[in-house]
């Protein structure tokens, strides 16, 4: 007797070359994990060229398909580079999540010009930089193509000591708006999600900062305190999150774009 053919395992994202930002902690490397894992070709992209490198090589060692790059997302000819990075690997680029960002807590009145200046020029200027040269790629290529961007619950609501990263993240959001409404005409889809208080390495800077604002004791856990105000009751792990990025990578979104979906643990209600 012949043995019945055996079906060659294809995943939601399959041979789709995706680059994310960010990609060497937290949302970012379960995002590249996730990819991995369902067949896309992942390009780890982070400040930290070491760091995208070693989730690079766990993705390859797993049998899955990764290369990696140092990335500034605010310099340009870096990002330019980042692009050709993927192109020149893989052949194509499909999809970019753009997830670089950071937060450095002040309280309101304490704020200065380079705190805001920095903070928005990584978490919105880096989102428009990385858009820009990811579509010029796209719309060459000439089939269209997935751009997503990290948001946050600070893309919906104010927060006393998160001033400037809630003015970048609200921007974060409009630049998703106004890049799906240019970008559609080349068959590019632009969405964002937005996380709430998740469980990375950032969690503890951000508690750092918190406790020095309130002048809390050493032991104080304000952003543990902010988690359990969402429905849930707790933060999420990144693992939780990785699966609907890959969702928005995937073919399964293609009716979907302009859109912020808050996936917060039922923190902002909107």
């Amino acid at each position: 007797m012949s043995e019945e053919p055996t079906e060659t395992a294809t995943g939601r994202v399959q041979d789709r070359v995706v680059i994310v930002t960010g990609g060497a902690g937290g949302i970012g490397a379960a995002a590249c994990q996730a990819i991995a894992a369902e067949g896309g070709k992942v390009v780890v992209a982070d400040l930290s060229s070491g760091a995208a490198q070693a989730v690079a090589d766990a993705i390859v060692a797993a049998g899955g398909m990764a290369t990696s790059v140092g990335v500034d997302v605010t310099d340009r000819s870096q990002v330019k580079a980042m692009v050709q990075t993927a192109v020149h690997t893989f052949g194509e680029l499909n999809v970019i999540f753009n997830n670089a960002g950071m937060n450095r807590p002040r309280s309101f009145m304490d704020l200065d010009e380079a705190n805001f200046n920095e903070i928005v020029r990584v978490n919105t200027w880096g989102v428009i930089v990385c858009t820009q040269e990811a579509a010029r790629q796209m719309i060459a290529q000439g089939y269209g193509g997935k751009i997503i961007n990290t948001g946050s619950i600070a893309s919906r609501q104010g927060y006393w000591e998160f001033v400037p990263y809630c003015v970048a993240k609200f921007g974060t959001l409009a630049v998703t708006q106004a890049t799906a409404r240019g970008l559609i005409e080349h068959g590019i889809t632009v969405n964002g999600f937005a996380p709430g208080v998740v469980d990375t390495p950032m969690w503890v800077g951000l508690n750092e900062d918190i406790r020095a604002i309130h002048d809390q004791p050493a032991d104080a856990n304000p952003m543990h305190d902010m988690a359990q105000a969402t429905l849930t009751g707790r933060p999420a792990s990144p693992a939780e999150l990785a699966p609907f990025l890959v969702y928005l990578a995937s073919a399964e979104s293609d009716y979907m774009t302009g859109q912020m979906y808050m996936v917060d643990g039922g923190q902002i209600l909107v």
